[in-house]
């Protein structure tokens, strides 16, 4: 049935039950021809119900109206760039992008250097967008001093990776919620020492892949649970920036292996993750498999040691359920991930250029265009079909990681340790293929960013 050029299901008749004003309040805004298809309603009892609900809209007016917003509180641990393109984006008001139950603030910031840059860091960023009057923000010169802080809700990790466990600790130890940037840490071992932590503490845990959350994720999630593509059997994902390792100092996080530097955990993660996204995630948790690394290429810096280039085939097995005739409608996925530092993704700087990710089905195949960390265009090729192609412009004043920010805030508010659209198992899984990865080139870094105690000297 459609109605309006839009669908409506076709139900049984039915007797309306009994209006009341709070019946009519709960369904007031929803279309009358949604609520009641197949359904009487008596004019005279619903002019009744409207003006009930009038005279006490007046009498009490909060009554009337939506509940005032979830102020989140953050806590920012560290202050260099990722730090204040987060906080801007934090500080957006949340009714721009069609939030109305969170709103996020930011009421202490902490440098492990000096409080000045502390100081600083509010003064420049977060000053201009938050009323220091009805919402002051706290500034500390130790991540410990704010993590103490009772006003603080939620955590934001922006310090190098290198340093991401044993903050993450810290914070967990006390029962603070974290959303800590990716990658979450440098080795398999750590997350499964962090989400022990978190579990023991009843203390949420997010790593911070901002990709996932963006509304071109989203489009790409409605595809693969249609089955647009039919059944996706391999996936290419590429994120090279085009600059020699030599453009950066010795002591640059990109290529310093004191600080887990290099181009697999900090581009690869992104290939890896919209890899995870396809071929594990969007399965039924029962029938998610983790991938074996079949061979993997690495070429390292010959100054400092970190990858300036990798390349990794992976294989995900069929789910563990498919076996017989069933298995026949399952088969093993391929995953190729690259990235490196001297080449491209595209030599081609327009909309034009190749894609980044590439995902193929039996019937057809996604392809995406622009950075893989910020998508710009999707084009869906189906045998048969006319190409569909869908854009998706960014948004004025925002890079993008707020949806991150909403999602941590949301999973919090209700409770959760984890989040289901980056689960802890899915974490724990990437951080696996970059061990073996590293394990076969033979990659390691320093032993006090490798450990899992908990207090070594960073």
């Amino acid at each position: 049935m459609w109605w309006f050029g839009a669908p409506v299901a076709r139900l049984k008749p039915w007797r309306a039950p009994p209006l009341s004003p709070s019946r009519v309040r709960d369904r007031i805004s929803i279309p009358w021809y949604i609520t009641h298809v197949g359904g009487r309603l008596q004019r005279r009892e619903l002019r009744a119900c409207i003006e009930t609900i009038k005279r006490e809209t007046r009498s009490n007016p909060v009554a009337g109206t939506m509940a005032e917003p979830k102020v989140i509180r953050w806590g920012i641990i560290a202050t260099g760039y990722i730090a204040k393109t987060f906080s801007n984006d934090l500080l957006v008001d949340p009714r721009s992008r069609g939030v109305t139950d969170i709103k996020h603030a930011i009421v202490a910031v902490a440098s492990s250097s000096s409080i000045a840059n502390a100081e600083k860091f509010i003064a420049e960023v977060v000053g201009p967008q938050q009323d220091k009057q009805t919402t002051p923000c706290t500034a500390y010169g130790s991540y410990e001093a704010l993590v103490k802080d009772d006003a603080v809700d939620l955590i934001y990790i922006a310090t190098p990776h290198s340093h991401h466990y044993q903050v993450c600790m810290l914070c967990l130890e006390h029962g603070k919620a974290v959303l800590c940037e990716k990658p979450l840490v440098v080795n398999a071992k750590q997350v499964q020492c962090l989400q022990d932590m978190a579990s023991k503490h009843k203390a949420f845990l997010m790593e911070a892949l901002w990709t996932r959350l963006l509304p071109v994720s989203e489009a790409v999630r409605k595809y693969l649970v249609d089955e647009a593509v039919g059944e996706v059997l391999r996936v290419s994902a590429d994120l090279s920036i085009g600059m020699a390792p030599e453009v950066f100092d010795v002591s640059h996080r990109m290529v310093n292996l004191d600080l887990a530097g290099g181009a697999l955990l900090d581009l690869g993660i992104y290939n890896l993750s919209w890899i995870f996204f396809v071929l594990y995630n969007l399965r039924p948790v029962s029938e998610r498999v983790a991938p074996r690394v079949m061979g993997s290429a690495m070429t390292l810096d010959a100054r400092t040691g970190a990858d300036e280039a990798t390349t990794v085939v992976l294989e995900f097995p069929p789910p563990p359920a498919t076996t017989g005739a069933a298995s026949q409608k399952h088969h093993a996925a391929h995953a190729i991930m690259s990235t490196a530092f001297r080449v491209d993704s595209s030599a081609d700087p327009s909309d034009k250029a190749a894609p980044t990710v590439r995902i193929q089905g039996t019937q057809g195949e996604l392809l995406l265009y622009g950075p893989i960390y910020n998508p710009g265009r999707l084009r869906l090729v189906r045998k048969g079909a006319d190409p569909v192609e869908q854009s998706f412009p960014a948004t004025p004043g925002i890079q993008g990681m707020i949806y991150e920010a909403d999602e941590a805030a949301s999973c919090w508010l209700k409770g959760q340790l984890e989040s289901n659209v980056i689960p802890w198992a899915e974490s724990l899984a990437i951080c696996e293929v970059m061990d073996e990865v590293r394990r076969r080139s033979n990659l390691k870094y320093p032993d006090q960013i490798e450990t899992t105690v908990y207090g070594a000297a960073n």
